[in-house]
């Protein structure tokens, strides 16, 4: 059985009378080294005896016929051969603990997923909130700018749910077949949820939805869609620069294709009800369920 802890912690391998000794990769990796080390120099201390004894008669004939410098040549390149052998026997044992010492610092811990998240989002929405303020006071002085607030409010209807559900289900489920159809998309949202979701507890995946997608909705379908216009193009350049956003950190350009897409739809919403609310919902919702399926379903959780 092997006890895995933090990262900066030993691992515990359980002896069979069930006592526990702590190893640490890079001492494992030493002594590995030190007990092949000592097998190579023993072997060679043998191999050259061997030769000594076989070759202490010829000594003098190979010294006459000049070929006893030769014979020494050869011994120093089997020496040094061996020992090239023997370092890069280390090297590859060090690489090996330095990739798994690498894998496991690339993660970040809890505080700073949930202290990023609420930077970020909180950015996020002040610029949206400025940019709606801005655009009602200036469209009350009488320039010639489309007042976000009037265009997209946050008022809800009854009929309003309906759409939210609807919006869940379409976009859980063309995500869900994308992950089987589309490696590349399946990897790059691998890459992501691993990077975000790996040290957070069940409720902070609350924390982690519900903030994203308010702050998110807030800029781009409340703030930038009716800002732009709300018809079809205004929202298909909006989600053109939502989905461009969301590259890196692991995730490609198939990522990027699936966040043009989701933000496509979100602003359709946003232009149907006239309201910040369903997609506010809707985003959260999703986010929620994505995170759900990934807790309980990857494998880098088991």
């Amino acid at each position: 059985m092997l006890v895995v802890g933090t990262p900066t912690m030993d691992h515990w391998v359980t002896i069979t009378n069930h006592q526990l000794c702590p190893i640490s990769t890079s001492m494992s990796g030493k002594f590995f080294r030190l007990y092949n080390g000592g097998i190579g120099e023993s072997h060679s201390a043998l191999r050259f005896g061997v030769k000594a004894f076989a070759s202490r008669k010829s000594v003098k004939k190979l010294k006459r016929d000049g070929k006893l410098g030769l014979v020494e040549e050869i011994n120093a390149a089997d020496k040094s051969a061996a020992e090239d052998g023997y370092v890069k026997d280390g090297n590859s044992v060090s690489s090996v603990d330095n990739l798994a010492s690498q894998e496991l610092t690339n993660i970040p811990s809890r505080s700073s997923v949930l202290q990023a998240c609420a930077v970020t989002c909180g950015f996020i929405a002040a610029l949206g909130v400025i940019i709606r303020q801005v655009s009602h006071v200036a469209s009350v002085e009488g320039l010639p700018i489309i007042d976000c607030s009037t265009e997209v409010s946050f008022d809800f209807e009854i009929w309003h749910l309906e759409l939210i559900i609807g919006l869940v289900i379409l976009i859980s489920s063309c995500r869900y077949l994308l992950l089987k159809i589309w490696p590349d998309f399946a990897e790059s949202s691998e890459a992501a949820n691993q990077q975000v979701l790996t040290s957070l507890e069940p409720l902070d995946y609350l924390v982690v939805a519900v903030f994203p997608g308010f702050s998110e909705e807030l800029l781009f379908r409340g703030a930038l869609v009716p800002l732009f216009g709300t018809d079809w193009k205004s929202v298909l350049v909006v989600a053109s620069i939502f989905g461009v956003l969301h590259l890196g950190n692991g995730r490609k350009y198939s990522f990027a294709v699936w966040a043009t897409f989701v933000g496509f739809i979100y602003g359709y919403a946003t232009i149907v009800s006239n309201s910040i609310v369903v997609p506010m919902v809707s985003h959260a919702l999703n986010n929620l369920v994505g995170g759900i399926l990934w807790r309980y379903t990857s494998k880098s959780l088991k």
